[in-house]
């Protein structure tokens, strides 16, 4: 089978060499508007050939991956839209799902050689605090989830696909609707990042700030860590799930202010009960966060 990968990163890097590995895809050709990450993906076996472009990158290929930021998505599935073949699946990684479909919906409905129903989106839940093709791993998904958001026109031949390929790479599958998707994922992923960029801008705003963090410690390291992901990955994520992002953030705003009055009150029990909440939510789960 043959590969189309468009957006050479971390994620789709890591899903190319996985499907290498298994024996899934014979050859991979990539894409990317970056030259030193195509050069790179090449140098380390990750792609075969490097196309000059989107469209070059799909011609002849079984399948398409998209990999690029939630934002660039719409412009890559009209790049496409008219090269790709009728046989193909196209399928993609992006955190947001709503906004990947409507531009999928859009870009590729107008390309009557291709179907729509034959574009599978999806998002693998792993990954780490650093981007880049040369952090990319074939054993990046080994025990990660999968979510597949089907839509009604979604071809259930093409979906059995997809989803055999995540398998194959060692990923646990399921499906979800779309905008459960985003609703759960700005809570537990797109929230988590917004506040550890917010945290780190913060203190390294401020004009001891250098000295502040030459005391950092483990805690401080364990909360910021995912402050050095992608700012333009992350900014087309909170742009693409603003609305549910947007009430999350509200949520925690108002949670934020009950704790600045207990604070300021020196509120002890108010204090204990909010901190007595999370710890029991955190030690209960501690089994599945850790082993992710």
């Amino acid at each position: 089978m043959k590969l189309a990968l468009i957006g050479v990163g971390l994620i789709g890097g890591s899903a190319a060499l996985a499907w290498r590995h298994t024996g899934s895809v014979a050859e991979v050709i990539g894409f990317d508007c970056d030259s030193i990450a195509l050069a790179r993906a090449r140098e380390r076996g990750v792609i075969d050939r490097v196309a000059s472009s989107a469209a070059e990158a799909v011609r002849g290929s079984d399948l398409v991956l998209v990999a690029v930021p939630v934002g660039a998505m719409r412009t890559i599935f009209a790049a496409i839209a008219g090269a790709v073949p009728a046989h193909a699946v196209i399928t993609d990684v992006g955190s947001t799902k709503r906004s990947v479909i409507d531009a999928a919906r859009l870009e590729l409905n107008a390309n009557s050689s291709f179907s729509f129903r034959r574009f599978v989106p999806g998002h693998p839940i792993a990954g780490r605090e650093r981007p880049g093709v040369e952090y990319a791993e074939a054993t990046l998904f080994n025990g990660k989830l999968f979510v597949s958001t089907p839509v009604g026109e979604t071809s259930l031949e093409a979906l059995t696909q997809i989803e055999a390929l995540w398998r194959a790479a060692g990923a646990r599958v399921t499906r979800m609707d779309a905008d459960e998707h985003d609703r759960i994922f700005a809570a537990v992923s797109h929230l988590p990042h917004l506040l550890a960029f917010a945290l780190v801008a913060r203190i390294a705003s401020e004009p001891d700030g250098e000295h502040k963090l030459g005391f950092a410690g483990a805690g401080f390291r364990d909360f910021t860590r995912i402050a050095a992901a992608s700012p333009a990955m992350w900014r087309d994520i909170s742009i693409a799930n603003r609305a549910a992002l947007g009430e999350e953030l509200r949520g925690y705003r108002a949670l934020l202010d009950e704790m600045q009055r207990a604070v300021d009150a020196g509120d002890a029990a108010a204090i204990e009960r909010i901190f007595d909440l999370a710890s029991r939510t955190r030690r209960s789960h501690a089994r599945t966060f850790d082993a992710e």
